[in-house]
């Protein structure tokens, strides 16, 4: 989310002092310990990083800092962190504040079915995403955007409105506080929620597979194991809630209203692939459901 950003910043007349970025975690399959993408990206761009394990060693490192700049960092600084560079601390948040404070703002607001979403830069205090706004880009919402591909169009769309909070503050001019009473929470996605309640219609269903596309996924159980469902689509058949048909090249589930259109499924144990594939290999008995 922060490379688009440090891109241009690199490029700017800014000076892009230094790096903090989290600690190398495991990942993947083996648990091999890797680096951020952002650590990846300083290391090749020369740019001194910092892994800090706490917040309280980052405030060593802004001395002489006229300002901090967060992007999905994933932590709440302490005050004096905040506060140590000349200029404060400003966060790039995906979301139109005071609309969807908190971790998961992206997915939200597709699960919620908002038509518009987009990107604040804003002055980070005390609070949850509750400090003054600099600046605001507004992004209109497909009807089939999935968060992974909304993640990618704020990032792009964040440089710009960084530009801009910084031009402001160059200015002097002053941001505006949020409203508190317009504020919503968006917190952090749970595995459980997930779980796809063919009960629902299909609209619902699209809006969370979509929203937690692809990270925690939306899932369904078929024969007792897990599946995760990573792609759909509404059509006009009718069929019972949960109800899978197989018709041709088609894979249909009955939803509370209209049916809805398997695109890519992601079976326990096994890599994505299309629902076809995964139909023909399941060998489906007549009158089977999800869940």
């Amino acid at each position: 989310m922060a490379i688009p950003t440090l891109n241009t910043l690199l490029d700017s007349d800014h000076v892009l002092a230094l790096i903090i970025t989290q600690p190398d975690k495991p990942a993947g399959r083996g648990l091999q310990v890797q680096e951020s993408d952002v650590s990846q990206w300083a290391l090749t761009n020369s740019i001194t990083t910092f892994k800090p394990a706490s917040s309280q060693e980052i405030l060593p490192l802004l001395t002489d800092i006229d300002l901090l700049l967060t992007i999905g960092y994933g932590v709440l600084l302490p005050s004096e962190v905040i506060h140590a560079p000349s200029h404060g601390s400003l966060n790039l948040h995906f979301s139109l504040l005071p609309r969807w404070r908190g971790a998961a703002p992206v997915q939200r607001a597709i699960e919620a079915g908002d038509s518009l979403s987009g990107v604040t830069v804003f002055a980070l205090d005390e609070g949850m995403d509750t400090g003054p706004i600099y600046s605001v880009k507004r992004f209109a919402l497909d009807i089939d955007i999935t968060s992974d591909e909304l993640f990618i169009e704020l990032s792009e769309l964040g440089v710009e409105a960084v530009l801009d909070a910084l031009s402001a503050i160059a200015s002097g001019v002053k941001p505006t506080p949020q409203r508190n009473d317009e504020a919503t929470r968006a917190f952090k996605l749970q595995k459980s929620e997930g779980e796809i309640d063919w009960r629902a219609s299909a609209e619902e269903i699209s809006r969370k597979v979509r929203a937690f596309t692809s990270n925690p996924g939306a899932w369904t159980t078929f024969r007792g194991v897990t599946m995760k469902v990573d792609s759909v689509s509404i059509t006009d058949k009718s069929a019972e809630p949960g109800q899978i048909i197989h018709e041709g090249r088609n894979v249909f589930v009955g939803t509370g209203t209209t049916s809805i259109q398997l695109g890519f499924c992601t079976p326990a144990g096994k890599q994505r692939m299309d629902c076809l594939s995964w139909i023909n290999g399941a060998r489906l008995n007549p009158g089977e459901k999800f869940g």
